[in-house]
């Protein structure tokens, strides 16, 4: 099974690189500027300059040679580009194929998840979600880790399963496409909460209280609009949710750290080159929630800052002054 990965980025890059290892990958980059410095240097320029590709990763900038003889489409794409991408690639991609996202977001407008959208733009093409608490960086470095695929069909999810495991990258799979991919993203908007207590120079019990109180709000609207308590407790909710919150590589825990130290959204996004979904799909998680008819504070708090102008001195006391109520 050859492996088309379509899209660039640091996880994209990192992603073929752990594809390559037991299938012939092909990278996809949008530049063609990028697909040529990648082929001639077997390094990703501009997102991973130090780490050196895989001989078996190929690249190119065309939609349809990545695609061509590919028994598998990864999709490593932000979800605000998703739709886009796939709507071009969908001609090259024939029906049968799975693909997979590797996006933790929401489509702001539509508020689709990643699988919705495949299954509108791609139908026929079986779509799952592969997610959980992983860093390109340290996959890169050998470091162990897990993930979670999550498909509805168990038994294709099987096969890729197989492909996509490495000695030091294991993947479990899971059939609660929708859980998963809620979790991918409400975890997002929690880290960037997370950052702005970092900000502000807030300890380690505030940050515990914001990610176990960020896991009842991702459980929540997970476990109402039809996902699985379990996930939430898996790999893709808890797991990632704790990586995202806590780790100096994760983007959306820096943008809320330079929102707590006092910079302007405008100021943090222009000095990053790469993509932090929870600032794009928190509008499209709050009414993704409101639809569900579930509170979740946190992220109501955290679009106030990003989009309403409020500043992050005042997120937390606006937390800490809600009605006091039972845990569970």
């Amino acid at each position: 099974m050859r492996v088309a990965v379509l899209g660039a980025g640091s996880w994209g890059t990192t992603f073929a690189a752990v594809s390559s290892a037991k299938a012939a990958t092909t990278l996809w980059a949008r530049r063609p500027e990028l697909a040529d410095a990648i082929r001639r240097t077997g390094r990703n320029v501009d997102y991973l300059p130090h780490e050196e590709l895989p001989e078996g990763v190929a690249c190119t900038a065309s939609l349809e040679e990545a695609l061509h003889g590919a028994g598998a489409v990864v999709m490593a794409v932000p979800s605000h580009g998703f739709r886009d991408v796939l709507t071009q690639a969908a001609p090259f991609i024939p029906v049968g194929t799975p693909v997979v996202s590797l996006a933790k977001g929401v489509e702001q407008k539509s508020r689709r998840r990643m699988t919705e959208v495949v299954a509108e733009v791609a139908p026929g093409r079986p779509a799952g979600v592969l997610t959980g608490p992983n860093f390109a960086p340290e996959i890169l470095a050998g470091h162990p880790m897990a993930s979670v695929l999550a498909m509805a069909d168990a038994a294709l999810s099987s096969v890729l399963q197989q492909r996509f495991s490495t000695h030091a990258f294991r993947v479990y799979t899971n059939t609660d496409v929708l859980g998963c991919e809620v979790a991918g993203a409400l975890k997002n908007v929690i880290a960037i909460a997370s950052g702005m207590a970092d900000g502000m120079g807030f300890g380690d019990s505030t940050k515990a209280a914001l990610i176990t109180r960020g896991l009842a709000e991702l459980t929540r609207v997970g476990t109402h609009v039809g996902g699985q308590a379990s996930t939430f407790a898996g790999l893709a909710g808890m797991g990632d949710l704790v990586a995202t919150c806590i780790s100096r590589h994760s983007r959306n825990r820096h943008v809320g750290e330079e929102l707590g130290r006092g910079r302007s959204i405008d100021e943090v996004l222009s000095g990053m080159r790469m993509v932090a979904e929870g600032v794009n799909s928190s509008p499209a998680v709050v009414e993704l929630a409101a639809a569900a008819g579930v509170e979740v504070p946190i992220s109501e708090q955290v679009v106030a800052v990003l989009y309403g102008g409020r500043k992050p001195a005042d997120v937390l006391p606006a937390l800490m002054q809600r009605g006091v109520k039972a845990e569970l």
